[in-house]
């Protein structure tokens, strides 16, 4: 589902070029689940982001649901993204001016998908907010728009499904709830999940756990 071959990313500074990942290389098939972990600074968000297709590598390749995307322009990485790509980040990301319904909806608006409110509707009843689906995410608490996140995260079907952080602004108790729902979303949809992560209890959950420091694979 995804294959990552010696993916370097490089940004230009003052003083000379700046490698934040350093010839990253892994795979990772349908349904699995992958933990990355590391200290700040060691380059896990930088891996999401190319893995996911936000973001292109300096060198290196990102092979996505079958798909090369490394080379690919901001358009065509959309494309791959809106046809296989779930995220959960963990500052949310709501449209403050639409419902929680309507958050959700929005990925399927992008692909010009329409009739699919019951499934919307369905979604948020199982992430619990059936009955939050028409309060803006100012009327929800940080728990509820993260479960918002989710719900929207999995409206697209997603064959991957990238997390940053999900439970980074969580309270204990939220917290464990939110990664029980991405775990059985992620088994109950056969979905490979990849997320970033602090949390040792919570990458331990993962089939299998990547540790980075200073941009390489240790």
């Amino acid at each position: 589902m995804l294959k990552v071959e010696r993916l370097t990313r490089t940004y230009p500074t003052a003083t000379g070029p700046l490698s934040v990942l350093h010839e990253v290389s892994f795979e990772i098939g349908a349904g699995e689940s992958l933990a990355i972990v590391g200290p700040s600074g060691s380059g896990k968000t930088t891996l999401l982001g190319l893995c996911a297709g936000l973001d292109r590598p300096t060198s290196g390749d990102v092979v996505l649901a079958g798909e090369s995307i490394g080379g690919l322009d901001e358009d065509g990485r959309a494309r791959v993204r809106n046809a296989h790509v779930g995220f959960v980040f963990q500052n949310f990301q709501l449209i403050p001016t639409l419902t929680a319904l309507e958050n959700v909806l929005v990925p399927l608006e992008l692909r010009g998908e329409g009739g699919r409110e019951a499934e919307a509707r369905a979604l948020l009843e199982r992430v619990g907010l059936g009955a939050r689906a028409g309060h803006f995410p100012v009327q929800l608490s940080g728990g509820e728009q993260q479960r918002v996140a989710l719900a929207r995260a999995f409206i697209n079907r997603p064959k991957i499904l990238f997390c940053d952080e999900p439970t980074g602004n969580l309270d204990g108790t939220t917290a464990q709830a939110m990664v029980d729902l991405i775990f059985d979303l992620n088994r109950q949809n056969g979905t490979t999940l990849v997320l970033v992560t602090h949390d040792q209890e919570l990458a331990g959950k993962c089939g299998r756990i990547i540790r980075l420091r200073n941009g390489a694979v240790v």
